[in-house]
């Protein structure tokens, strides 16, 4: 009796202070059932950037006569619309509620992916897939805005970094899992994403809180969104339709607009009350550098992925699964860098970390055109570059984001985050863009001096992301701990 008498009276004593205990938002369940769930969201909507790539030769069969440049509003029409909505969706869960915004991301995820098994047209696929975008939109920074607050303080940053590390699965995964779909048709990547979107649409409504930023702020600049699309859009199409207009004065036509809609576009940002791109946070020099270097190597990345499908089927004679199962080791290289590059980033500083990475992409496209050419020669080059490039992204990616918010308050991480992230989508549609504006319309014979071509541009565009990197001053990250009690609240 005198133990038991003992702990009664210890757990009588209060602590005077000390942080309160943690309290998850009305609603939310276990910490772990609410990771899980959008955890499978976030792997979802990432898988499908890269799922798409290896597909692209089965779907321009299936619609005839479609070019590459056609089938490539495929991959940009999502990427597009996913940058231009990406921070305005954010926005906008802060005032309607960020389970609203992620399940209606879901439903226009799951509505789109269904459209586009069944689409019947290449422009219907374009346009479902157009929905797609807006979906993975919503649902991307809503799920980051719903898992910190129902994790306890102290698990939160190992949460971040697992929520992080969903993007290079999801990159690993793409290749030999779009490969092995596309070899019984390429509509089976699009209707896999229905029954698991189904599943987390199911689990959200069941442990996911309802959050919203009780300081109501305004909603988003519909009008600057549409602005920001339609800049990139007709820059793309410059790009994408160079060769059939003879690169005449419809093509400098569409350059120009672009840029006036994008001195519009920083127009609107200037006065708006919540704009797609907060100026101030641009005006930093760290945020700048790193934004301008993920865009220049997410152009070098995505038009790496779309070159390489080509060369491996077109110029190689890979089956499709074969060439998804020869694309993974590169992934897989990058999954593997990616944790110890961001430690090795807070240490030695991301610029110097994230030029190394930029540098060696850059290497493994110089091995691709100094020594691989019509003959197949996988494991003894295409291999080797493979790795060499693919452990460059695991270097680089994480260090564009600990650039860019290292020296960044955290009130405004979040936006930070968002909006780098909108960059480097629109670096890799401009990076498709430009692989259809290089590569061109080959003939058998100048198919590799084509494909030289695309490397060359790869690895220019790779030194000017390591260039912009290794100006960054490296500076103690202050500021990339997970908020505690500010940002997001429960719904009232």
């Amino acid at each position: 009796m005198p133990n038991l008498d003992r702990r009664a009276a210890t757990a009588d004593v209060v602590p005077s202070s000390g942080p309160p205990p943690f309290t998850p938002p009305p609603g939310a369940g276990h910490p772990r059932a609410v990771f899980a769930v959008l955890a499978l969201a976030v792997f979802v909507s990432t898988l499908d950037v890269f799922i798409v790539n290896i597909a692209v030769p089965a779907i321009q069969a299936d619609f005839t006569h479609s070019t590459v440049a056609d089938v490539s509003w495929v991959l940009n029409a999502y990427a597009i619309v996913f940058a231009a909505l990406l921070v305005p969706a954010g926005k906008l869960g802060d005032v309607v509620g960020r389970r609203r915004v992620f399940t209606s991301g879901l439903i226009a995820f799951g509505l789109g992916s269904a459209l586009c098994a069944a689409a019947p047209s290449l422009g219907f696929l374009i346009a479902a897939r157009i929905l797609q975008g807006a979906g993975a939109a919503a649902v991307t920074p809503a799920s980051l805005g719903l898992l910190l607050p129902s994790i306890p303080p102290q698990r939160r940053a190992a949460a971040i970094g697992a929520w992080s590390a969903l993007g290079a699965v999801g990159a690993a995964s793409g290749p030999s899992l779009g490969g092995l779909l596309t070899q019984v048709s390429w509509h089976w990547i699009f209707i896999v994403n229905v029954p698991l979107t189904a599943i987390v649409l199911a689990g959200a409504y069941r442990v996911l809180p309802e959050i919203r930023d009780p300081a109501r702020p305004p909603l988003p600049d519909g009008l600057g969104t549409l602005v920001l699309i339609a800049a990139v859009s007709l820059a793309n199409l410059g790009l994408v339709q160079g060769h059939s207009w003879n690169w005449d004065g419809r093509v400098i036509g569409c350059f120009a607009a672009a840029a006036v809609l994008a001195v519009v576009f920083v127009a609107r940002s200037r006065r708006h009350r919540a704009p797609v791109l907060e100026l101030s946070i641009v005006r930093v020099p760290a945020f700048a550098l790193s934004s301008l270097s993920a865009a220049l190597f997410s152009a070098a990345f995505s038009a790496m992925l779309l070159a390489n499908v080509l060369f491996l089927t077109g110029t190689w004679h890979y089956s499709i699964l074969r060439a998804g199962l020869a694309l993974t080791p590169g992934p897989v290289a990058a999954a593997v860098c990616a944790p110890f590059a961001g430690r090795l980033a807070q240490r030695v500083g991301p610029g110097l970390v994230g030029g190394v990475g930029a540098l060696l992409f850059g290497t493994g496209s110089v091995m691709w055109v100094a020594f691989i050419g019509a003959e197949p020669a996988y494991w003894s080059l295409f291999f080797p570059a493979m790795l060499i490039g693919g452990s460059g992204v695991g270097l680089a990616l994480p260090a564009f984001t600990i650039a860019a918010t290292s020296t960044l308050a955290p009130q405004t991480l979040a936006t930070g985050i968002g909006a780098q992230t909108m960059f480097r989508q629109i670096g890799s549609a401009l990076g498709v863009a430009a692989f259809v504006a290089v590569f061109g319309t080959p003939t058998a014979s100048a198919v590799i001096g084509a494909h030289d071509d695309v490397r060359w541009f790869m690895i220019a565009t790779a030194a000017g992301a390591a260039l912009a990197l290794t100006l960054i001053r490296h500076r103690r990250p202050g500021a990339t701990a997970a908020p505690d009690s500010a940002g997001p609240h429960p719904a009232r």
